[in-house]
């Protein structure tokens, strides 16, 4: 599947900029003068920040982390003990302590970021927790120049800016596709189909989304739908978003798929791919021929303007069988007599005043029928010329060399071409025998 993997951004080195972690504020005094308004409620709280920040092993660390946030629920320190949950790897925490955090105070900068980031770090979120996540960071987009701190200089912010506003959209855009992305990672594709068309609707630009909405139409394996796959993949190509090192893929699974299911056919793929500019979806009455479709009707047309060949070829495709060949021939054919059908002559017996024509009529050389007349022709017939014969009745059959010979009234042909047959030669007159001298 053709989509960027979703990891959550490095964002705590980004927030390591604006604000310091690890210093331990006095237990009976204002904090550092960066954050003056901070400050512990007692002596305990000194001590499990002071734990917190100095201890090596994660267990024990996740343990004074959990203990402080639960003894000192109103902490002034809840960023930092935000942060501390990021660094220990437990993003539900994040998740839970950051919505804590926003619900007094919206904008702040450490909660939106790294609920932006953490929420993809947990294996099954659940709906309430993307959807805080999803809230974060829409929040975040859409106040980043509001949100720059005091104590971050301009410069540095410019620098830090497009790393947020890239977790952000990624966060959101993350939380949005993971029901689709999920539906398809288990092969639900009837459920992924119904996500990724939601997803394509709403975001009608993006070409990777009308590219999975294709691909996994296709692997519904439902024909009927095939043209929508077709329309989606073609649209992926057309519109922005499809990375540029994935096109030549995309390119070649579209040309595969197309002429899999209408045949090849360049300059409508074209019209096509144009066609797909229009809309995120394809028009009601959009239609692509399969290639049993074209065959089809190119067949009904060969009948209209070759109806005796066309009849013809019907016959031989069901005599050449390998395994009812001869079953057609003796239950269907034998003893019946056929309707008029056209040919070549490619071979005559005898040449002249001949009473077996060897006929073709697929093409033009290779023998085919055998036509056993009731009398010999008048004259000798021409070989390569065109002749029509009516009523045959099928008396053999051969599968190899391919012969169908019938039984045929001289009366029934037409058009045999032919010229009059040389005069038998005579014999050498006998010499006059010489009567002996006596």
């Amino acid at each position: 599947m053709i989509f960027r993997n979703w990891k959550a951004l490095a964002v705590f080195a980004i927030l390591g900029v604006f604000v310091g972690v690890g210093t331990v504020p006095s237990a009976h005094a204002q904090a550092a003068p960066a954050q003056p308004q901070k400050k512990v409620k007692d002596q305990g709280e000194y001590d499990l920040f002071n734990h917190v920040n100095t201890e090596t092993d994660p267990a024990k660390k996740l343990q004074y982390l959990n203990e402080w946030v639960q003894k000192y629920p109103d902490s002034d320190y809840q960023e930092e003990q935000l942060r501390y949950y990021d660094q220990l790897n437990q993003p539900a925490k994040v998740l839970e302590l950051g919505q804590k955090i926003l619900s007094k105070n919206p904008k702040d900068l450490t909660a939106l970021t790294l609920m932006s980031a953490d929420v993809q770090k947990i294996p099954n979120p659940t709906p309430d927790q993307m959807m805080e996540a999803q809230t974060a960071a829409q929040s975040l987009l859409a106040n980043l120049d509001s949100l720059k701190p005091s104590t971050v200089t301009d410069d540095q912010w410019k620098q830090a800016k497009p790393s947020l506003e890239n977790l952000a959209k990624a966060t959101v855009e993350w939380v949005e596709t993971k029901p689709a992305r999920d539906a398809t990672n288990n092969k639900d594709y009837k459920a992924a189909e119904a996500a990724w068309l939601k997803i394509v609707q709403a975001h009608p630009d993006n070409g990777q989304y009308a590219y999975q909405l294709g691909s996994t139409v296709v692997s519904e394996k439902d024909p009927a739908k095939y043209p929508l796959a077709i329309y989606e993949i073609a649209r992926a190509l057309e519109i922005q978003g499809l990375p540029t090192k994935d096109r030549p893929q995309v390119e070649a699974y579209l040309n595969k798929i197309y002429n899999a299911y209408h045949g090849p056919d360049d300059a409508d793929l074209a019209k096509l791919r144009q066609l797909a500019k229009a809309g995120p979806l394809p028009p009601p009455d959009f239609k692509i021929q399969t290639a049993a479709e074209i065959a089809a009707q190119k067949e009904e047309e060969f009948k209209e303007k070759n109806p005796q060949l066309a009849l013809w070829m019907g016959i031989k495709k069901q005599l050449t069988d390998p395994a009812n060949g001869q079953q057609y021939f003796d239950n269907s054919m034998k003893g019946t007599g056929l309707p008029k059908l056209k040919g070549t002559l490619v071979d005559a017996k005898p040449a002249c005043r001949s009473k077996e024509l060897v006929v073709a009529i697929s093409d033009s050389t290779h023998p085919e029928v055998t036509l056993k007349l009731d009398m010999p022709l008048t004259n000798k017939p021409t070989i390569g010329s065109e002749l029509q014969f009516d009523q045959g009745e099928p008396t053999a059959f051969t599968q190899d060399p391919f012969n169908l010979t019938l039984d045929t009234e001289k009366d029934k042909l037409e058009g045999v071409m032919g010229e009059p047959c040389a005069a038998p030669k005579t014999g050498a007159k006998k010499g006059v025998t010489k009567k002996k001298s006596e």
